[in-house]
Protein backbone atom coordinates (compact mmCIF):
# COMPACT_ATOMS: atom_id res chain seq x y z
CA UNK A 1 0.00 0.00 0.00
CA UNK A 2 1.25 3.56 -0.68
CA UNK A 3 2.25 6.13 1.55
CA UNK A 4 -0.55 8.03 0.99
CA UNK A 5 -2.89 5.77 2.34
CA UNK A 6 -0.86 5.00 5.47
CA UNK A 7 -0.89 8.61 5.92
CA UNK A 8 -5.15 8.82 5.18
CA UNK A 9 -5.27 6.50 7.94
CA UNK A 10 -2.44 7.59 10.78
CA UNK A 11 -5.54 9.41 12.76
CA UNK A 12 -7.24 5.87 12.94
CA UNK A 13 -3.87 4.80 14.55
CA UNK A 14 -4.46 7.31 17.34
CA UNK A 15 -7.92 5.78 17.91
CA UNK A 16 -9.78 8.72 16.22
CA UNK A 17 -11.08 9.59 12.89
CA UNK A 18 -9.80 12.24 10.60
CA UNK A 19 -10.72 15.67 11.43
CA UNK A 20 -9.63 17.58 9.18
CA UNK A 21 -11.76 18.24 5.80
CA UNK A 22 -9.64 19.32 3.43
CA UNK A 23 -8.06 15.46 3.18
CA UNK A 24 -11.70 13.44 3.60
CA UNK A 25 -14.46 14.24 1.45
CA UNK A 26 -16.80 11.92 3.59
CA UNK A 27 -16.54 10.47 6.91
CA UNK A 28 -19.24 8.19 9.17
CA UNK A 29 -18.60 6.03 12.07
CA UNK A 30 -20.66 3.81 14.27
CA UNK A 31 -20.02 1.82 17.66
CA UNK A 32 -20.82 -2.05 17.49
CA UNK A 33 -21.73 -3.16 20.48
CA UNK A 34 -20.51 -6.84 21.56
CA UNK A 35 -23.36 -9.20 19.92
CA UNK A 36 -23.15 -10.71 16.73
CA UNK A 37 -26.59 -8.51 15.60
CA UNK A 38 -23.71 -5.87 14.97
CA UNK A 39 -22.95 -7.63 11.81
CA UNK A 40 -26.39 -6.18 10.27
CA UNK A 41 -25.91 -3.09 12.27
CA UNK A 42 -22.91 -2.86 10.10
CA UNK A 43 -24.13 -3.24 6.71
CA UNK A 44 -27.39 -0.89 7.46
CA UNK A 45 -24.80 1.48 7.98
CA UNK A 46 -22.56 0.71 5.40
CA UNK A 47 -25.51 0.93 2.80
CA UNK A 48 -26.80 4.17 4.28
CA UNK A 49 -23.74 5.57 4.36
CA UNK A 50 -23.21 4.73 0.34
CA UNK A 51 -26.26 5.95 -0.27
CA UNK A 52 -25.84 9.45 0.98
CA UNK A 53 -22.44 9.35 -0.73
CA UNK A 54 -24.43 7.87 -3.99
CA UNK A 55 -21.99 5.14 -4.30
CA UNK A 56 -24.63 2.77 -4.00
CA UNK A 57 -22.88 0.39 -6.94
CA UNK A 58 -19.99 -0.53 -4.41
CA UNK A 59 -22.41 -2.03 -1.96
CA UNK A 60 -22.21 -5.49 -2.46
CA UNK A 61 -18.34 -5.59 -2.63
CA UNK A 62 -18.19 -3.04 0.58
CA UNK A 63 -20.83 -4.75 2.19
CA UNK A 64 -19.05 -8.39 2.37
CA UNK A 65 -15.56 -7.05 3.34
CA UNK A 66 -17.82 -4.89 5.90
CA UNK A 67 -18.98 -8.22 7.01
CA UNK A 68 -16.27 -9.64 7.13
CA UNK A 69 -13.82 -7.41 9.24
CA UNK A 70 -16.70 -6.42 11.67
CA UNK A 71 -17.56 -10.33 12.45
CA UNK A 72 -13.67 -10.91 12.53
CA UNK A 73 -13.68 -8.20 14.98
CA UNK A 74 -16.50 -9.95 17.26
CA UNK A 75 -15.02 -12.76 17.50
CA UNK A 76 -11.57 -13.04 17.80
CA UNK A 77 -11.20 -9.85 19.88
CA UNK A 78 -14.78 -8.82 21.83
CA UNK A 79 -17.00 -12.49 22.42
CA UNK A 80 -13.74 -14.65 22.53
CA UNK A 81 -13.39 -13.03 26.22
CA UNK A 82 -16.85 -12.92 27.48
CA UNK A 83 -15.42 -13.13 30.93
CA UNK A 84 -14.02 -9.85 30.12
CA UNK A 85 -16.87 -8.79 28.39
CA UNK A 86 -18.31 -5.62 30.35
CA UNK A 87 -14.40 -3.80 30.22
CA UNK A 88 -13.91 -4.75 26.89
CA UNK A 89 -14.30 -1.45 24.61
CA UNK A 90 -16.84 -1.88 21.64
CA UNK A 91 -15.75 -2.40 17.99
CA UNK A 92 -16.16 0.80 15.57
CA UNK A 93 -16.94 0.54 12.02
CA UNK A 94 -15.20 3.68 10.08
CA UNK A 95 -16.07 4.89 6.52
CA UNK A 96 -13.84 7.32 4.95
CA UNK A 97 -14.42 8.96 1.36
CA UNK A 98 -11.67 10.49 -0.61
CA UNK A 99 -12.10 11.86 -4.31
CA UNK A 100 -11.03 7.89 -5.87
CA UNK A 101 -10.84 6.14 -2.49
CA UNK A 102 -13.22 4.47 -0.02
CA UNK A 103 -11.50 3.14 3.34
CA UNK A 104 -13.49 0.59 5.78
CA UNK A 105 -11.78 0.35 9.34
CA UNK A 106 -12.85 -1.75 11.80
CA UNK A 107 -10.88 -0.75 15.78
CA UNK A 108 -11.19 -3.24 17.99
CA UNK A 109 -9.45 -4.06 21.03
CA UNK A 110 -7.36 -7.17 20.50
CA UNK A 111 -3.47 -6.63 19.86
CA UNK A 112 -3.59 -9.83 18.26
CA UNK A 113 -2.70 -9.58 14.43
CA UNK A 114 -4.99 -10.60 11.60
CA UNK A 115 -3.95 -14.06 10.32
CA UNK A 116 -5.23 -14.85 6.46
CA UNK A 117 -5.67 -18.52 6.85
CA UNK A 118 -5.93 -20.84 3.61
CA UNK A 119 -9.85 -20.72 2.09
CA UNK A 120 -11.17 -24.41 2.52
CA UNK A 121 -14.26 -24.73 0.66
CA UNK A 122 -15.63 -27.24 2.76
CA UNK A 123 -14.59 -25.21 6.26
CA UNK A 124 -18.03 -23.09 7.60
CA UNK A 125 -15.29 -20.20 8.30
CA UNK A 126 -11.76 -19.19 7.77
CA UNK A 127 -12.32 -17.58 4.70
CA UNK A 128 -12.93 -14.09 6.02
CA UNK A 129 -9.72 -12.41 4.94
CA UNK A 130 -9.52 -13.87 1.91
CA UNK A 131 -12.73 -12.88 1.28
CA UNK A 132 -11.59 -8.83 2.56
CA UNK A 133 -8.18 -9.38 -0.27
CA UNK A 134 -10.26 -10.93 -2.91
CA UNK A 135 -13.52 -8.25 -3.21
CA UNK A 136 -10.62 -5.24 -1.75
CA UNK A 137 -7.90 -3.43 -4.03
CA UNK A 138 -6.18 -3.89 -0.61
CA UNK A 139 -6.57 -4.75 2.76
CA UNK A 140 -3.67 -4.42 6.38
CA UNK A 141 -4.01 -3.63 10.10
CA UNK A 142 -2.13 -1.04 12.00
CA UNK A 143 -2.31 -1.41 15.69
CA UNK A 144 -3.04 1.22 17.98
CA UNK A 145 -0.78 3.92 19.33
CA UNK A 146 -0.72 5.54 22.85
CA UNK A 147 -3.12 4.22 25.72
CA UNK A 148 -5.67 2.48 23.44
CA UNK A 149 -4.95 -0.80 23.01
CA UNK A 150 -5.97 -2.58 20.23
CA UNK A 151 -5.87 -2.43 16.30
CA UNK A 152 -7.23 -1.73 12.75
CA UNK A 153 -8.01 -3.37 10.02
CA UNK A 154 -8.84 -1.77 6.79
CA UNK A 155 -9.71 -2.44 3.32
CA UNK A 156 -9.01 0.24 0.81
CA UNK A 157 -11.77 0.66 -2.66
CA UNK A 158 -10.80 2.36 -5.42
CA UNK A 159 -13.71 4.64 -6.42
CA UNK A 160 -14.97 4.57 -10.42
Amino acid sequence: MGTKVLTMLEPLWQGFPPVDPLAVSGSASCTLPPRYESVRSARKFTRETLQGWELDDLFDSVGLVVSELVTNALRHAILAAPEHADATPPARLHLMRWSQRLICAVRDPSDDSPVAGEADSAAESGRGLYLVESFSDGWGWHPLSGVTHGKIVWALFRLP
